[in-house]
């Protein structure tokens, strides 16, 4: 058995704005205080971005706090689901990637998101890119703060599903940041990134991926890399 990794983020979705004014109205919500400015996003999980978004502003944050945003932000994204749609898009490719993925013997997809779970969950059934997806082998940005560590813990449960060890080699993780790549290499797991973030294929290539495409359009590298 072979394991896909998929980031969501740039990878295979764009919110266009949806995402960072929920953050801003969940934020301000928990805090008491309006967003005036936000943390670094790309390659950061939910929990590293809220807790510098408070420290920018002032505010030193706790579990029981980003908890509190976490539900917040799970039930906007439920509420503004059409708004998603209409403003959104499924990156060029994604879908067709996802699906020649599935039509491969023998390899399971899942994600690893700095996402909340049940926003991962929202994000991909909104743009029909959800139906490949082993949701319980992920790792989530509500379970550690470091991508590296949700790597490890989707390996760990993908394993415990499929009864047998996954071993670093057998894995592909796919995303669009420094970061993605940095998170593969401490798990000793190929890493295939997709310059259609704010990364560009010189930035990925030296953060030392394994291979960097422009975007999705293309499936012959990805494909390669699972034979």
């Amino acid at each position: 058995m072979r394991l896909v990794l998929w980031d969501i983020d740039h990878t295979l979705i764009a919110t266009r704005g949806v995402g960072r004014q929920i953050f801003g109205e969940c934020f301000e919500e928990v805090t008491g205080q309006p967003m005036i400015k936000m943390a670094t996003v790309d390659g950061q999980t939910e929990p590293v971005i809220f807790r510098e978004t408070a420290r920018l502003h002032g505010i030193t944050s706790d579990r029981p706090m980003f908890e509190a945003f976490a539900r917040c932000s799970v039930e906007r994204h439920h509420q503004r689901v059409r708004e998603l749609r209409e403003r959104g898009h499924a990156l060029p490719g994604a879908a067709a990637a996802l699906a020649a993925v599935a039509a491969l013997d023998g390899v399971m997809q899942s994600v690893v998101t700095g996402n909340i779970r049940g926003v991962a969950k929202i994000k991909l059934a909104v743009f029909g890119l959800d139906n490949h997806i082993q949701w319980d082998c992920g790792g989530y940005g509500d379970d550690h703060d470091e991508r590296a560590e949700l790597v490890r813990l989707a390996m760990q449960r993908t394993s415990h599903a499929l009864d047998t060890a996954i071993k670093p080699a057998e894995v592909l993780l796919i995303g669009d940041t420094p970061a993605d790549v940095a998170a593969g290499q401490a798990n000793h797991v190929r890493v295939l990134a997709v310059a259609s973030g704010n990364s560009s294929v010189d930035d990925l290539s030296a953060a030392g991926a394994d291979t960097v495409v422009a975007d999705l359009h293309s499936r012959k590298e990805l494909l390669s890399m699972l034979h």
